[in-house]
């Protein structure tokens, strides 16, 4: 295979330049006016979250709907979406065969507080988004103390950069963090020479240290024999996605470079083999990918998003336990569907999402006796 750079500034830009039309729909229970409002249409950042849509729908919708107070949240075909989740992974993940515009429907009453936690303004979104990048950091290093040491205009920064799409804003506050690039061997540089879009710091020249890679699993099983994604039921329960926060460790190994392929084995042992990947690409003998679980530190959470950590937790607990491995019918990052040959270093360099996580979606082909929810 030919070098791949490092980091490319081009896989970067259309990462922070993806958006997803959205076609927005009020729902019916709320329409107090005649003839009811035409749905709005829209573009979500990919790198974004629903929530921070509101500030441009609630005026579109607000001469119709009924009074009350409002509590915002979205559903796909009847299924509450977790606001937490990026709304490009949401979308890779429930659309299994993309559908654009992507037809959702917008409620400001009625929350379903038993299956969804409530997102009561964009500071929830922003300290959700500021948790995971404590999570990542941890990962990566050890310990989460350039996040929590970043000073409050620095995290406002790097919050409206997020917000605005500002890609050089989001680097020049991240370069602090210490959390990339990681290079060939898989190992974090943090020496100079770095491509300008590096989000390393130099600590000493040179240096480097073994990668810890933050990912995010969501694995949804379809329907044996599936001919066509369009056929796909739509996921009515949330209980029917298992969602995996486990990290990547890689130790040094002997010439082989790691490849998104090894990656995923070692990620998904339970699911990934030789004879379920979606190719027919021969594993190679790579050494040195070990996945781990590391505790991460105690560090100060908004009381307001506690229940958000609580119900993730619960989710990571109810593993997908597999009588026979099923087989893997797809995997998206970024809405991409890569080759699994594809150097892991460039995924984790260019595909992240600003919360230095590379969110995966698996798509499993089993039926109901090889797949029970515990």
């Amino acid at each position: 295979m030919a070098a791949m750079e490092l980091c490319s500034e081009e896989a970067l830009r259309y990462i922070w330049g993806g958006a997803i039309p959205l076609q927005i729909h009020l729902h019916e229970s709320e329409v107090t006016t005649l003839p009811p409002p035409p749905p709005a249409l829209i573009l979500g950042p990919r790198i974004g979250y629903l929530p921070l849509l509101v500030s441009l729908l609630k005026p579109y919708f607000s001469s119709t709907l009924p009074p009350g107070v409002d509590t915002v949240w979205f559903d796909y075909k009847g299924l509450p979406l977790k606001w937490y989740i990026p709304t490009g992974v949401l979308y890779d993940l429930l659309c299994a065969e993309p559908e654009r515009p992507w037809n959702l429907t917008v409620h400001f009453r009625g929350h379903p507080g038993e299956t969804l936690i409530p997102c009561e303004s964009e500071d929830n979104v922003k300290w959700s988004f500021i948790n995971a990048l404590k999570e990542a950091a941890y990962v990566i290093n050890g310990n989460c103390k350039n996040v929590m040491n970043l000073s409050q205009a620095d995290q406002f920064e790097l919050w409206q950069s997020l917000m605005k799409g500002n890609m050089e804003g989001h680097q020049r506050i991240a370069s602090r963090l210490k959390l990339g690039p990681i290079g060939e061997d898989c190992t974090l540089k943090t020496g100079s020479g770095q491509p300008r879009q590096a989000l390393g710091e130099a600590e000493t020249a040179g240096s480097s240290r073994v990668g810890r890679i933050p990912v995010r699993l969501y694995v949804r099983n379809i329907s044996q024999d599936l001919d066509d994604f369009d056929e796909a039921t739509a996921v009515d329960s949330w209980d029917s996605i298992s969602y995996i926060n486990r990290p990547v460790e890689i130790h040094k190994y002997e010439g082989h470079l790691l490849t998104l392929r090894t990656a995923l084995k070692a990620l998904l042992p339970e699911i990934f083999d030789d004879e379920t990947m979606p190719d027919n690409q021969i594993f190679s003998k790579e050494e040195g990918c070990q996945v781990t679980n590391p505790s991460f530190e105690d560090y100060e959470t908004p009381n307001s998003l506690r229940n958000v950590e609580a119900e993730e937790t619960s989710i990571i607990s109810d593993s997908v336990v597999l009588s026979k491995k099923p087989k893997v019918k797809l995997i998206r990052i970024q809405g991409i569907e890569l080759d699994l040959s594809i150097p892991f270093f460039w995924v984790v360099n260019n595909l992240m999402n600003p919360d230095y996580f590379i969110h995966i979606c698996v798509f499993t082909e089993a039926s109901p006796s090889q797949v029970l929810v515990r």
